[in-house]
């Protein structure tokens, strides 16, 4: 996408870009980090609604070396276990990013879960991943990531 890597990488790590780009889901953060960005050893817990039924999820920042990656990983949820890269790679030109998902996860129910997982599951979470990055693009590229990163850059006196 043509946009700089620390606004991306900000942009993805936003609490309330997230919340833009799954509305169709109902996702709300109603613990930990609720709003803003979330950074390093912080979680936050999602409610949102999947296949008609309302599921929670806490993921928590296990890695974090802004611009290039952070990673999330549940700690508590409906998955067995799943890990999110958000890697950051230059482009080639310095307005320009690539961002790289590596969503490692494993449903539950064992042989149940793995059927479940080829029939719907991984394409439902692809699309998922998907919506959101382009969610990000839109922002990053058109310069409405400002109304989100200034104003939490404002909310933290940083500014």
């Amino acid at each position: 996408m043509k946009a700089d890597r620390k606004i991306v990488f900000d942009l993805s790590r936003s609490i309330d870009l997230h919340k833009i780009s799954t509305q169709h889901t109902n996702e709300e953060a109603i613990a930990g980090k609720t709003s803003g960005l979330i950074g390093p050893n912080e979680s936050v817990t999602w409610r949102a609604k999947h296949f008609g039924v309302y599921q929670t999820l806490t993921s928590k920042i296990t890695e974090f070396s802004s611009p290039d990656i952070f990673v999330d990983e549940m700690v508590k949820g409906a998955f067995r276990r799943f890990r999110h890269e958000h890697k950051f790679l230059k482009g080639k030109s310095d307005d320009e990013t690539i961002l790289l998902d590596i969503f490692d996860y494993e449903s539950p129910f064992g042989v149940f879960g793995k059927i479940v997982d080829k029939l719907f599951l991984e394409s439902y979470m692809t699309n998922l991943l998907m919506n959101r990055n382009q969610t990000i693009k839109d922002f990053a590229e058109t310069g409405d990531w400002k109304s989100l990163l200034e104003e939490n850059e404002n909310s933290n006196g940083r500014l």
